[in-house]
């Protein structure tokens, strides 16, 4: 942990804290007994944050803020569904003219390596089933579900032919 830390026991952090996770994500808030106690925000390394205000270390009540500044909004989340399909900076400042079309909310997209998914938070391999963070640090293995959601969701790192297939 770095920062200020009033502390009444040795082991364990209390007041004012700025802790830095083995994930590099970084707590800034208060602290008791050692846990998130209090207002306090969590900064990931990829730039979101998430806002709360922490009881014990459990989340009381919390924002998550992504990037890009786009606001998560668990009762009225309407983002990039079948009514609006844009994306976060298109809402903000517009689309693209005609023909010109945005792959994802990043411009340009990102690329993605041969045989991979852009599942979000890194390059997912369905041959290894590991996801690796956009620096090629493993992340985590992809159960069952989350490779099936990955196949059927994410963007591939290579093109496809769209449409009914040409009669030989």
């Amino acid at each position: 942990h770095e920062g200020s830390v009033t502390s009444l026991c040795p082991y364990r952090m209390e007041g004012e804290a700025e802790y830095i996770l083995p994930t590099e994500t970084k707590y800034v808030g208060e602290m008791k007994d050692g846990m998130f106690h209090g207002q306090g925000t969590l900064y990931f390394p990829g730039g979101s944050r998430y806002d709360a205000i922490w009881e014990k270390g459990l989340v009381v009540k919390g924002t998550y803020t992504f990037s890009d500044g786009l606001q998560y909004d668990a009762e009225h989340w309407h983002y990039c569904d079948t009514y609006d399909r844009r994306f976060y900076t298109e809402i903000c400042y517009g689309l693209k003219p005609a023909g010109i079309s945005r792959l994802t909310n990043m411009d340009p997209p990102r690329k993605i390596p041969p045989g991979c998914y852009d599942c979000g938070d890194g390059f997912y391999n369905p041959t290894t089933r590991i996801v690796k963070d956009y620096k090629n640090r493993f992340l985590r293995n992809a159960d069952d579900d989350e490779h099936e959601w990955i196949i059927r969701t994410c963007r591939k790192g290579w093109d496809e032919t769209m449409g009914p297939k040409p009669k030989p």
